[in-house]
């Protein structure tokens, strides 16, 4: 496998990797740099559209454009005339968090959760929302609200809440989209960073980001056991994603927040969006439907 950086970027904090299947590109954030990225691979361009604040997350909208996660709530982004717009504000109700990950459901709901910014514990909610757009929270007592997964059978969520060293499985009910029963399927190995995002391949195998452990793992969720690794000229590699017209690339963000000169002198790529082919494919990713 050879990765290769395709966006030498030095975001901030690059997260968030989305591909979306119609307009053939890939989305991407920055957190910190208050920046969404588009990139075409047909063309390695990467157009940036600032939005003046936090973006968690961003997923492509079924009615065309995009909608993302700020600091406290939900917004849109029409990608013709660049115009941002609230959707659904503020949801978060604590001015010390902001939105994190998210991602949307086999259903078209987008999924997206908070996180403290100034290290407080199980502050953070999962919220859902709907396609009447309606918000609902389904976990609570989150600390860094992270990763998503859905199964192909559509019948198990895979969530992580960074500070367990945790994926937790959920019997995830599409028509309703409610979760149950959570059990841990993944313990996050030791010394080897934090899991950060996730994205799932064909097989069902999970792939999760390594903040702080310069590499993405692949998980048999059914075992717990790593199958695969790749590493990353970065030490905080953020999170994963399978784009391009084969679902056979494997998108991986990075993060250069907090690191000192000499660390950054060690990894000048960090803050890069990197690309592989992995040898597996990934699944289709899910627009939101509201």
């Amino acid at each position: 496998m050879k990765l290769e950086i395709v966006v030498d970027a030095q975001a901030v904090l690059g997260e968030g990797p989305c591909w979306d299947a119609v307009r053939k590109v890939l989305y991407w954030v920055d957190i910190e740099g208050f920046l969404i990225h588009e990139f075409n691979p047909a063309d390695h361009t990467d157009r940036v559209f600032p939005v003046g604040q936090y973006v968690g997350a961003v997923v492509p909208r079924e009615s065309g454009g995009l909608v993302w996660v700020g600091r406290d709530g939900f917004y849109s982004l029409n990608l013709m005339t660049e115009q941002l717009a609230p959707l659904v504000v503020p949801v978060e109700s604590i001015e010390t968090n902001r939105f994190n990950d998210g991602k949307c459901d086999p259903a078209g709901r987008f999924w997206a959760g908070t996180m403290s910014t100034n290290g407080g514990e199980k502050q953070g909610t999962l919220y859902r929302l709907d396609l009447d757009q309606t918000v609902h929270p389904m976990i609570q007592a989150v600390t860094i609200s992270n990763g998503l997964a859905w199964s192909a059978d559509a019948k198990t969520l895979y969530y992580i809440d960074t500070p367990t060293n945790c994926v937790v499985a959920y019997a995830y009910h599409m028509e309703t989209g409610e979760i149950a029963s959570p059990r841990t399927v993944i313990t996050f190995p030791q010394g080897e960073g934090y899991p950060d995002g996730m994205t799932i391949d064909e097989e069902g195998m999970l792939w999760v980001a390594h903040w702080g452990g310069w590499k993405v793992s692949r998980f048999d969720p059914r075992t717990g056991e790593r199958i695969a690794e790749i590493s990353v000229p970065a030490a905080q590699v953020t999170s994963c994603a399978f784009g391009g017209d084969h679902l056979d690339e494997l998108y991986i963000t990075t993060a250069r927040t907090g690191l000192s000169q000499d660390e950054l002198d060690k990894q000048p790529a960090a803050g890069g969006l990197f690309r592989v082919r992995p040898g597996v494919r990934g699944t289709p990713t899910f627009t939101f439907g509201g």
